[in-house]
């Protein structure tokens, strides 16, 4: 599918993101990287913060995709959990610059837009989570109070591994073996392995 000029300087702005953190994103720098004069990300971004804006909700969106995917995928309820766990994780080691701009940016822009894809991407996973709870493979609490556990205790072994401050002596090894850990604690009957493969995410 051909690109607009506007989802181009996304992609620009998404690329830079993962070559050298934000400060590398300008509207000028995805300018050049398109192809468009200097002032012509300014017709579709009103600034930085907006393009960056962008970017999060269309990776928001990406990640609820990839959630949806393995829930159409799996017939099992805990596999589409892990895997859609396992989803997440590669998106947060793969795109760290990203992941912090969606998860952990004071600055990023909160329209109700943005809002509303990083609400559906959670809404998404917490679907997953009523599955399991359905079938008995998650403990039968409030859903939406379990995935927000599920949610920030992903999302801090994340941090602390694409930070450089996760390491065995704090009982910490890799992000997908704390996941595995947490599910199987959660399990109402026995644990089952964890893959520890990153599958490919159509995230670019």
């Amino acid at each position: 599918m051909i690109e607009t000029t506007k989802q181009q300087l996304v992609s620009a702005a998404s690329r830079l993101l993962d070559a050298g953190g934000q400060e590398a994103v300008t509207l000028r720098a995805v300018g050049e990287r398109v192809g468009v004069s200097h002032n012509a990300p300014y017709r579709h971004f009103s600034g930085r913060g907006a393009l960056l804006g962008a970017v999060a909700k269309r990776d928001f969106n990406m990640l609820k995709q990839a959630f949806d995917d393995q829930n159409s995928a799996n017939d099992s309820p805990e596999a589409a959990l892990r895997g859609s766990a396992a989803a997440l994780i590669a998106y947060g080691i793969e795109h760290k610059a990203r992941y912090r701009l969606l998860f952990s940016d004071p600055q990023l822009p909160s329209d109700a837009i943005l809002k509303e894809a990083a609400f559906d991407s959670f809404k998404a996973f917490s679907g997953i989570v009523a599955r399991c709870q359905q079938h008995g493979a998650l403990p039968d609490v409030d859903t939406v109070s379990l995935t927000g556990v599920i949610y920030a205790t992903i999302h801090g072994a994340i941090d602390l591994e694409i930070s450089g401050r996760a390491s065995g002596a704090k009982g910490l090894g890799s992000v997908e073996a704390t996941a595995s850990l947490l599910f199987d604690l959660l399990r109402n009957h026995g644990a089952t392995g964890y893959s520890a493969t990153r599958p490919t995410l159509a995230i670019e």
